[in-house]
């Protein structure tokens, strides 16, 4: 399934729509959607690097503008919010993000913001607790900005090179992402605790 998923986005990518799929991967990843942006990002860097900017920018669009999305789902529609969080593994995740925003406040949010987490896990959460909005926008600028133009850089200098390792060991480069946010989590948790 990662195989086909992966080829099918490779696809996409250097399609006349890839832009327009971008932003609503984006978008809906941040409010919805269980798909991260990167898995589009990365190809379309690819396949078109005199785009990169481009790119990096339309995904960063979306992701902010459906964090907005998000937080009015977490605000006025609770039941629906609850829902999303269920169905895309992260049920009762509710407290433990309150509690590390009151602790850290927008620094938490800002951290989350650079892993690769459902960022609807923070959109969502922060409007059931009536997270001042303002912030939340101002957060997301620059984290999902950092992050964003961050991949697109890296993609653009070393991906050409590191393409066929990735396709190679699609399930272990996976692996490590996950591994990666899992850790960064841990470490947020253990932190709060001491």
């Amino acid at each position: 399934m990662l195989r086909g998923l992966y080829n099918w986005v490779m696809r996409l990518s250097a399609s006349r729509h890839a832009a327009f799929a971008l932003f609503a991967i984006a978008f809906a990843e941040s409010s919805f959607f269980p798909v991260p942006p990167d898995v589009m990002l990365a190809p379309m860097v690819l396949a078109r690097p005199e785009r990169t900017w481009r790119y990096a920018a339309i995904c960063t669009a979306g992701s902010i503008i459906g964090g907005i999305l998000g937080y009015a789902i977490g605000h006025e529609l609770h039941p629906v919010g609850h829902f999303l969080l269920a169905i895309t593994g992260n049920a009762g995740a509710e407290p433990f993000i309150r509690r590390q925003v009151d602790h850290f406040g927008v620094l938490f949010i800002l951290a989350l913001g650079l892993v690769p987490i459902p960022y609807k896990l923070i959109t969502i959460t922060t409007g059931m607790f009536n997270f001042p909005l303002w912030q939340l926008i101002a957060a997301s600028c620059v984290t999902r900005s950092v992050r964003f133009f961050g991949v697109s850089a890296l993609v653009r200098r070393f991906g050409p090179t590191l393409l066929p390792i990735i396709e190679r060991r699609l399930l272990l480069a996976s692996s490590l992402v996950v591994a990666a946010a899992v850790a960064v989590l841990a470490a947020v948790h253990l932190m709060s605790h001491s």
